[in-house]
């Protein structure tokens, strides 16, 4: 913990020399965070940390230390929503990866499995690195692709040579993977249920019918929003409509 919150300070002091004013005062909000939760003032943390996050610091371990807060707070909702966020940006951090196992050994209802292990072992790149980094991975691997075949055209050499083809076919994964999350993202939408219950009804009044209940931390699919509230699906059926402030999407 003390190791990142080291380094994220460093990055965030630079930003400061770099762009001014707004991020001299997100250096000082980070420091204030990291303060209060060494000292074990989780709700001056929890306030810090999401000040970061609404000033537009997308950071995963910025994300990971708030779910972090949040769990210590005793707000399984919205440390699981936080964690959540991380793992779009870290997946593979280990630390991150036993504290959401953990958080998930705490919710009441019963998780939907969102791939099957099938998948998750054909396609591990995908589960393993986050967007950004198949993003990223994706951008320079067409860059040596299409350097060397510059390289070899302009030297009229053999097009074909095996290193081509393995840099070719690596490309055209990750390029794919990377199209596929910006659609999934796009289109796909998940949130986490943030209160201990929330009864999950059949319209967009608190006198519409029950139709069933869901608790804090359970992942659910986003199929619609109105200006209040959202239509969520926890099964196949089992889907209703519960107010957007009892759910945070990730």
């Amino acid at each position: 913990m003390k190791s990142w919150i080291t380094i994220i300070a460093g990055l965030l002091l630079i930003f400061s020399i770099l762009t001014g004013v707004q991020a001299t005062e997100d250096a000082r909000i980070f420091m204030d965070g990291t303060a209060a939760y060494n000292s074990g003032n989780w709700p001056a943390a929890i306030q810090a940390f999401e000040q970061l996050a609404a000033n537009g610091i997308d950071n995963g371990r910025l994300f990971y230390n708030l779910g972090n807060a949040y769990l210590k707070n005793d707000d399984l909702g919205h440390a699981l929503l936080w964690y959540e966020r991380a793992l779009k940006h870290i997946p593979e951090d280990p630390d991150l990866n036993f504290n959401y196992d953990y958080a998930l050994t705490l919710t009441k209802d019963e998780p939907v499995k969102q791939a099957s292990p099938i998948l998750r072992i054909l396609f591990f790149w995908k589960y393993q690195l986050g967007a950004d980094t198949i993003r990223w991975i994706a951008l320079a691997l067409n860059a040596v692709l299409w350097g060397s075949l510059a390289v070899l055209a302009i030297r009229k050499k053999h097009l074909l040579r095996p290193s081509i083809i393995l840099v070719g076919a690596a490309t055209l994964i990750f390029s794919a993977t990377a199209a596929f999350n910006y659609i999934e993202a796009a289109r796909i939408k998940r949130a986490i249920i943030l209160p201990a219950e929330v009864a999950v009804r059949s319209g967009f009044s608190e006198t519409a019918t029950q139709l069933f209940v869901l608790h804090a931390g359970t992942k659910v699919k986003v199929e619609r929003q109105s200006e209040d509230y959202l239509l969520i699906r926890y099964t196949k059926d089992k889907i209703g409509w519960v107010r957007k402030a009892d759910a945070g999407i990730i």
